[in-house]
């Protein structure tokens, strides 16, 4: 779905991926950025239940370094790290019967205690840094704030303003919220917990439909699939499962090693391809911005066709360990262990919430 549109940026979805077939990510905002001009006056259409911390923070970075004057209006939701966006307006308005969503960020980790540690180590400086913004916005402690973001406070429209969160509150009805699976949060509306029963957003369900639906546009689709006898009959191999997504990560590592961009920028390649979850595409782009390395004495050795295997087993297998799967081929790839969203909350309800 493009996120510049008739001038206006429209930041719908998911913060850092597509879910749903919605959603945008910070290169996104970058590039849509730099087509409308940095000089411009810019208005920001914004419905999210939430996303990746990192990506929500590099697009209030964005937003906020742009010359032009910044209106953020909020359509539907502004939640977790779609708060964060919202921060970035110099006006923040939000629509009659929208809400906005303050919480602590969390997230998961698969390994040795040592990797929980440093998990624990980089929320605790993100919810640091989550509170200096929303303190400096508001007006508030930083103490004040973190209490806040403890509870995982939702606000009206009218309390948003009154908390200083926002600037205005207009008359123009919101929209219908955007697709998330909002039961990973500790105290959602209940409307919105029962809409994301209905609509079958869940963050749960499209890790064992990846391998059965793999042309699945919608959330919808595949719930309609799943209640279809004869789908439901067809059962869903966990070795083909494994397979898909070892070969969707291969093709993956192999589109970023053998693009023209990695030519004289290998070193740069290899961390893009086995120390990251960028696309192939957000990876040549990135490649293509860097500089070409001088040639040296000694290079490491490209790894071998064994070594790319495995490098792809174990990222396939961390994607699996993690919970964090996406409803298509695509996510398959791409998520990631920072996500701000959906977090350990199915594994157990902590009191920070999901992010």
């Amino acid at each position: 779905m493009p996120i510049y549109v008739n001038g206006e940026l429209v930041l719908y979805g998911f913060v850092g991926d597509s879910f749903w077939n919605d959603g945008f990510t910070s290169l996104e905002v970058l590039q849509a950025l730099a087509t409308h001009g940095p000089e411009n006056d810019l208005t920001v259409r914004l419905n999210s239940g939430g996303g990746g911390a990192f990506e929500g923070m590099a697009i209030y970075n964005a937003l906020n370094a742009h010359k032009g004057k910044v209106t953020i209006k909020v359509d539907a939701i502004a939640a977790s790290a779609a708060s964060i966006i919202a921060l970035a307006g110099d006006d923040i308005v939000m629509r009659a019967g929208s809400e906005m969503m303050i919480h602590d960020p969390s997230g998961g980790t698969f390994g040795t205690a040592a990797e929980h540690e440093k998990t624990a180590a980089s929320l605790n400086k993100l919810a640091d840094q989550m509170v200096s913004l929303y303190a400096a916005r508001s007006g508030k402690d930083a103490e004040e704030v973190r209490e806040i973001m403890l509870e995982e406070t939702w606000l009206t429209a009218e309390e948003a303003v009154e908390a200083g969160f926002a600037t205005e509150a207009e008359e123009a009805k919101a929209k219908q919220v955007t697709a998330f699976d909002y039961r990973i949060y500790s105290h959602a509306p209940a409307r919105l917990t029962a809409l994301s029963e209905k609509k079958g957003w869940s963050f749960d369900r499209p890790v064992n439909l990846i391998a059965a639906s793999p042309a699945s546009t919608s959330q919808e689709e595949t719930t309609e699939m799943a209640d279809n006898p004869t789908a439901a009959e067809a059962t869903v191999d966990a070795a083909k499962i494994t397979a898909d997504v070892e070969a969707a990560t291969m093709a993956r590592i192999d589109g970023i090693l053998a693009s023209k961009e990695a030519e004289g920028r290998e070193a740069q390649a290899r961390h893009f391809a086995f120390k990251t979850k960028l696309s192939v595409e957000d990876a040549v782009a990135a490649l293509a911005l860097a500089p070409i390395a001088a040639p040296a004495a000694e290079t490491d050795p490209a790894p071998s066709a064994p070594e790319a295997a495995a490098e792809a087993s174990y990222e396939a297998s961390r994607t699996r360990a993690s919970g964090q799967a996406a409803p298509d081929a695509q996510n398959a790839q791409n998520a990631g262990a920072a996500d701000w969203s959906a977090a350990i909350k199915r594994a157990g309800k902590s009191r920070n919430g999901g992010s």
